[in-house]
């Protein structure tokens, strides 16, 4: 891998990290900010894919109103055409504290020009 190379993962690396702390905090437009204006998003609860920034605004507005997701990045991978694939634990409680799944998975985030453009949710 290159010095440029290794700059680009570190600095995405970085970038995902304040992410996933933005979203445990229930920071979105932090997380917008990062995002590509027609951003592609897994919805994880129904299928399918949420599109663009207010889309993945709704979507988030809408899961955190049912559930209490948390997810934490436990490693970052280098993936196949330039993604970056993390290995997320990732905790779903309901309103109540109850813990409905524990688990861990993959999410595969492609990045250009410092702007999240497609996240993927890949089993393990």
């Amino acid at each position: 891998m290159t010095r440029s190379a290794i700059q680009t993962v570190s600095r995405e690396r970085d970038l995902l990290t304040i992410v996933y702390e933005a979203f445990n905090r229930r920071d979105i437009d932090s997380i917008l900010n990062v995002m590509h204006p027609e951003v592609e998003w897994p919805n994880g609860m129904e299928g399918g894919w949420v599109h663009g920034r207010e889309g993945v605004r709704a979507y988030w507005s809408r899961q955190w109103g049912m559930i209490d997701p948390r997810v934490d990045p436990v490693q970052f991978h280098e993936g196949e055409n330039g993604k970056v694939v993390v290995d997320v634990h990732q905790v779903v409680r309901d309103l109540s504290g109850t813990v409905l799944l524990d688990r861990t998975v993959q999410h595969a985030y492609l990045i250009k020009g410092g702007l999240i453009v497609r996240m993927e949710i890949r089993e393990t």
